[in-house]
C-alpha cells in the first residue's frame, strides 16, 4: 500500500512539473526578454529615413568649383538648390530627365543638376542660369553622354559640365548659330574635375580618344581657352579657335 501512494505521489509531481530546459537555452531566451520587449504583431516596421537633400538631381557628386575653367559666377549648387526652390514646379520635368537618362545608363557620367547649367553669358544676356531642355531633344544629349563616358571620362576622369542646353534666345545673344549644337542639345562644355590634369594632357588624350572612337558617335570636339572643351554627337568633326579643322590642336599639336 505505501509502494502505491509513493508511486501515485511521484506520477502527480511528473505532471504539473514543466519540462526542463537546458541552462544555455533558458539563459539565452531570457537574454532576448530583455532586448525585444514585447509588441503587438500587427505593429509596421519602422518608415525609411528620407533620402537626404543633398543627394537629389546628383547634388551630392557634385563639389566645390576651384578650378579655373570660366563656369560663370551664378551657376554652383548653392545656386541651383536656390533656382529649385523658387521653382519647384520643376521638380516633375528634372525626375523625367533622370529617368530617360537612368534607362539609357548614363545618368551617372556629370550630375543631373550639371546638365540644366545654361550658358557663361547668361547674367549678360538676361537669361536664367538654368533650363531643363525640351524633352523631345533628350536623346540628343543621351549619345553625346555615351561618348563622354566611354571616350573621355577614361582619358581624363570625372568631368563637370558647364554649359549646355541654351535656348534661342540665349543662343542667339551667345552668337551661336540658328541650328547650333546647344541649341538643340546636343552639345556640352565640359572641363576634367581633377586639377592635376593639365591644358596640354588633356588635348593631348581626348584628340587621341575622339580619332580613335569619336567617328562611331558622331562626336564633334572643340577646346577654348584653359581646361574647358566642347563635346556635342551632332557629326564628327573637330576645329579651332577660327572655326576650322586645320586649326584644332589635335592637328596643329599647339596646346
Amino acid at each position: 500500500m505505501r509502494q502505491f501512494i509513493r508511486a501515485a505521489a511521484i506520477a502527480a509531481a511528473l505532471l504539473f512539473t514543466p519540462a526542463a530546459v537546458p541552462a544555455e537555452n533558458a539563459a539565452a531566451s531570457f537574454r532576448l526578454r530583455l532586448a525585444l520587449p514585447d509588441r503587438p504583431a500587427s505593429a509596421a516596421p519602422a518608415a525609411a529615413a528620407p533620402a537626404a537633400p543633398a543627394a537629389e538631381f546628383g547634388l551630392d557628386a557634385g563639389h566645390e568649383h576651384s578650378h579655373g575653367s570660366g563656369l560663370a559666377p551664378g551657376q554652383g549648387a548653392a545656386e541651383f538648390r536656390a533656382w529649385l526652390a523658387r521653382s519647384p514646379g520643376q521638380r516633375p520635368a528634372l525626375a523625367a530627365f533622370q529617368a530617360r537618362l537612368a534607362a539609357e545608363g548614363v545618368d551617372r557620367v556629370v550630375p543631373l543638376w550639371q546638365l540644366v547649367r545654361t550658358s557663361s553669358a547668361w547674367r549678360q544676356c538676361g537669361a536664367a542660369p538654368f533650363e531643363i531642355a525640351p524633352a523631345d531633344t533628350w536623346a540628343h544629349i543621351v549619345d553625346t553622354l555615351k561618348f563622354v563616358r566611354d571616350e573621355v571620362v577614361p582619358e581624363v576622369g570625372a568631368v563637370e559640365a558647364l554649359s549646355a542646353y541654351r535656348n534661342e534666345r540665349l543662343n542667339a545673344c551667345s552668337d551661336g548659330a540658328p541650328r547650333s549644337a546647344h541649341r538643340l542639345f546636343f552639345a556640352l562644355d565640359l572641363t576634367p574635375v581633377a586639377p592635376e590634369v593639365s591644358r596640354a594632357g588633356m588635348i593631348r588624350t581626348i584628340c587621341a580618344a575622339h580619332a580613335q572612337g569619336g567617328r562611331a558617335y558622331q562626336a564633334g570636339l572643340g577646346f577654348y581657352s584653359g581646361r574647358r572643351f566642347h563635346v556635342d554627337s551632332n557629326g564628327y568633326r573637330k576645329w579651332g579657335p577660327d572655326g576650322r579643322g586645320a586649326s584644332s590642336p589635335c592637328v596643329t599639336g599647339i596646346a
